[in-house]
């Protein structure tokens, strides 16, 4: 009988091992190469889907009456102009500030008052406080020598967060841009994002509840903190720029922070306010106090307004989502960052609440 030789000499198993293992090399370069083409734009895209998110509901109400491709236009003019003209503003004035300071220190003629003799009575530092401000405002170079190890780390900081200015206004302006071209086509973004999501949790009504829980979650910390924050610093910038303080943009970046963080304003303007009564002239003086009251008090009257939009999140992870971010990536971290931890602080949430019922089955019963 005649024998018939194999065609090959690679079993079936050995070539579907070998096709899968194709496969998958295949898909992972792809996705090498695509993540390191997207790398150096993570932090835009983030802000302008986050933009895109809180922005698409105004988009639709205004694509009734203009047309998508005009409301979407409209949208990314605005934004752009909105958010240019304040952060040149604010950003030149910070700049300017950090460049002052450090050049200050650098040449040596920055100076301090003596300290208040008052502050060796605080508890615990004050001594300590007392005696390194003394130093600082007596022999300046004596004190950069002594404490140098200690301030190389911030300022190291300091001047990449300063050179890194110009950079961050760049990504605001081309973030609402994005953000105006995403709502064009929030139809195909919404479906590509459900189609996502019921594939990552395997169920079309979950999937569904999950995109609804993040939208819900960015538009709640985006408009009720960050929304507030903004405007909040924006009425208490426009004080601190309408009498001429020296660091108006420094504060005005001060007043950001305390108000995404929940702390009350006024513990920065009340300060101020001393100040200006001790270099300005009586009127100025009382028509900044009221107005940096009105503005530090602002956000009593728009969190009812913005902040039942959203769901709560806790501010510690508001609070350690604005520190990494804006340690990661400076001011455009500063609005990524506590929105990110709050989205995915809530999902895990969801998923420690859910968890439970993937075990039902015949006999199961609720957990005790």
């Amino acid at each position: 009988m005649d024998r018939k030789l194999p065609t090959s000499t690679v079993s079936p198993p050995r070539l579907n091992l070998l096709d899968t293992a194709l496969r998958i090399g295949l898909v992972a370069a792809l996705a090498y190469v695509c993540v390191r083409i997207l790398l150096p734009f993570t932090g835009i895209l983030l802000w302008s889907i986050i933009l895109a998110v809180m922005l698409y509901p105004l988009h639709r109400h205004l694509a009734n009456q203009m047309g998508n491709r005009n409301a979407a236009l409209l949208i990314g003019l605005v934004g752009v102009v909105v958010a240019l003209v304040p952060m040149v503003i604010v950003v030149t004035s910070l700049g300017s500030s950090l460049v002052t300071l450090i050049s200050g220190l650098q040449d040596h003629s920055l100076t301090l008052p003596p300290p208040p003799p008052r502050l060796a009575e605080v508890p615990l530092v004050g001594a300590k406080l007392k005696e390194f401000w003394t130093l600082v405002a007596s022999n300046m170079p004596a004190a950069l020598t002594k404490y140098r190890e200690v301030l190389s780390a911030p300022a190291a900081w300091l001047v990449s967060f300063a050179s890194g200015l110009a950079t961050t206004e760049l990504s605001f302006v081309l973030s609402f841009g994005i953000a105006a071209v995403l709502v064009a086509y929030g139809k195909g973004a919404a479906a590509f994002s459900q189609s996502l999501m019921e594939r990552v949790a395997g169920d079309a009504a979950r999937g569904a509840r999950l995109i609804a829980l993040t939208v819900a979650t960015i538009r709640g910390v985006a408009l009720g903190v960050l929304g507030v924050a903004v405007v909040q610093a924006l009425l208490v910038g426009l004080g601190f720029f309408a009498i001429g303080l020296p660091a108006a943009g420094l504060l005005t970046l001060a007043a950001l922070l305390l108000g995404i963080v929940q702390v009350p304003v006024t513990l920065l303007t009340l300060p101020v306010i001393l100040y200006v009564f001790l270099t300005e002239p009586p009127t100025p003086a009382v028509l900044f106090a009221v107005w940096a009251l009105v503005a530090g008090l602002s956000d009593n009257v728009l969190k009812p307004m913005l902040l039942g939009r959203g769901l709560e999140v806790p501010m510690p992870i508001i609070l350690i989502g604005v520190i990494g971010g804006m340690l990661a990536d400076g001011l455009l971290g500063l609005f990524v960052g506590p929105v990110l931890l709050a989205v995915g602080f809530v999902l895990m949430m969801d998923w420690l609440r859910r968890r439970p019922a993937a075990k039902d089955g015949p006999g199961a019963g609720p957990p005790p």
